[in-house]
């Protein structure tokens, strides 16, 4: 356990000894990913399709503000869709304005949500999401959180359907329009993945925060098993689909990670936890304090022996 706490101690030093390098770069590889993921994912249009167009736009992300990412991702979908037509961009670009409307009013700062729920799904690890979020950020983090599920379903849909657009009477854009609004407001899958996620999101943060031994673990283990619980019951209920074992094995695969993650973010002793009560002029306080699990870097002295002849 030690040389664990000492690699991460290790590892938070280096980081914020070369933070001025490491952050553009970790941006510079989110932004590579997620545009690369959209190219393989769509590539409509051959266009934007070139390695050389997203490592210059990546390299553009990597020294600009997060928001900008997102921006750039949806005018990669929508370039993409406007290739399969233009009433799949209109439809597309439409969601896409709605959601950022809500994102930019209610969590403006949660744009790794935004961009690593649709690659999660990707890594068919959806389900780790809404327990990170639910340790780390708000109840208003849920609306980022649905706009990440909404995306990636949006993409999936034109994807799999975009032959079958493509092929619609060029003449009937109502109709294309009509199939296009009904494929992503009928998609009962998505919606059970929103309600599930946002509900698991709200039972973490509640756990998380409760001034209980192993807080995080309870949140974790409860909002794994509610999430699980409400996609099957909506899975009974809509069909939407959802694999069993893949849902059972991505849930687990998710609690390791953010286990892991504890380790890293929240790793407290509470065999030492102290309880601490004092009071002003106008309150009593009770404070229950649990001291962090810290590892100090050892330090090897070199003694000098010399004999005397």
């Amino acid at each position: 356990m030690s040389s664990l706490l000492e690699l991460r101690e290790n590892l938070r030093n280096f980081y914020s000894r070369n933070e001025a390098y490491l952050l553009p770069f970790f941006k510079l590889l989110l932004a590579m990913t997620t545009l690369l993921v959209l190219n393989v994912n769509l590539g409509f249009m051959t266009k934007i399709n070139s390695p050389v167009i997203v490592l210059v736009i990546a390299l553009m992300c990597s020294f600009l503000p997060m928001n900008l990412l997102v921006i750039v991702s949806a005018l990669f979908v929508l370039l993409h869709c406007y290739a399969v037509s233009m009433e799949c961009a209109i439809v597309t670009g439409g969601v896409f304005l709605l959601m950022f409307l809500l994102y930019y009013r209610f969590s403006p700062k949660d744009t790794l949500i935004v961009v690593l729920m649709p690659l999660c799904f990707g890594l068919n690890i959806p389900f780790l999401m809404p327990i990170i979020v639910g340790l780390l950020c708000g109840p208003t983090s849920v609306v980022s959180l649905s706009c990440g599920v909404v995306v990636y379903y949006v993409i999936d849909y034109i994807k799999v359907n975009a032959s079958v657009i493509a092929s619609l009477d060029a003449d009937g854009s109502v109709s294309k329009f009509r199939y296009l609004i009904d494929g992503i407001v009928n998609n009962k899958a998505m919606f059970v993945v929103i309600i599930s996620f946002c509900v698991t999101t709200i039972i973490v943060y509640v756990i998380r925060r409760l001034s209980v031994d192993h807080a995080w673990t309870i949140a974790m283990f409860v909002g794994a098993v509610t999430n699980v619980v409400f996609l099957l019951v909506g899975n009974l209920m809509y069909e939407t689909g959802i694999s069993v074992l893949s849902l059972v094995l991505g849930t687990i695969v998710a609690i390791v990670i953010a286990k892991i993650f504890e380790f890293f973010v929240f790793n407290v002793d509470y065999t030492r936890t102290e309880y601490v009560q004092f009071e002003d002029d106008e309150y009593y306080y009770y404070v229950k304090a649990v001291p962090k699990n810290t590892m100090t870097k050892s330090k090897h002295t070199v003694k000098k022996i010399t004999s005397v002849l």
